[in-house]
């Protein structure tokens, strides 16, 4: 959820960094310790502006929620059983799918824009792996990433096995 907001401000609207960039930023931030939100920041932060830029991206990131979270906790109590209220975090609940089909569509749009066989392959494979058979997401996760370095290493080696040959022709 947060990828598809990040990416919307910092790549759609100020285009501080493009698509590419966006990707290898998400990726450091999601393979960091920590709320992707937060990372997220320090990494686009210090793209973009060095220790200051982390600074305040991590104040802008923490700040906000905290000051909501710690004002909401205070009425908790009346949230509870406030029957209007519980009905407006049910309904949330649909937002929150929604946003999470639209990043799978985005995903899964562009494996299907590369059209490359083996990338829409693996993308079925892991939706029914976790959708039919139930497999946990971790494992699926873990096994994608094996495939994807192979095949990426493959397809380098072959792109420099292939400019050799250009290069003796």
């Amino acid at each position: 959820m947060i990828v598809t907001l990040l990416k919307k401000k910092f790549v759609d609207e100020l285009h501080w960094i493009d698509e590419e960039e966006m990707l290898d930023l998400v990726a450091i931030a999601q393979s960091s310790p920590g709320a992707i939100a937060v990372n997220g920041a320090i990494v686009v932060g210090y793209k973009l502006a060095g220790l200051l830029g982390v600074l305040v991206s991590v104040l802008g990131a923490i700040l906000p929620p905290f000051f909501i979270l710690t004002t909401l906790s205070f009425f908790y109590g009346m949230f509870r059983e406030n029957h209007i209220i519980q009905s407006m975090l049910k309904g949330m609940n649909a937002g929150v799918a929604a946003v999470i089909i639209s990043v799978v569509c985005d995903m899964a749009a562009g494996i299907i824009a590369s059209r490359d066989l083996l990338l829409i392959v693996i993308m079925l494979l892991a939706f029914v792996a976790n959708y039919i058979f139930g497999i946990n997401v971790v494992l699926i996760i873990l096994v994608t990433a094996l495939f994807g370095g192979l095949y990426t290493l493959l397809r380098e080696k072959k792109s420099k096995k292939d400019m050799k040959e250009d290069l003796h022709r």
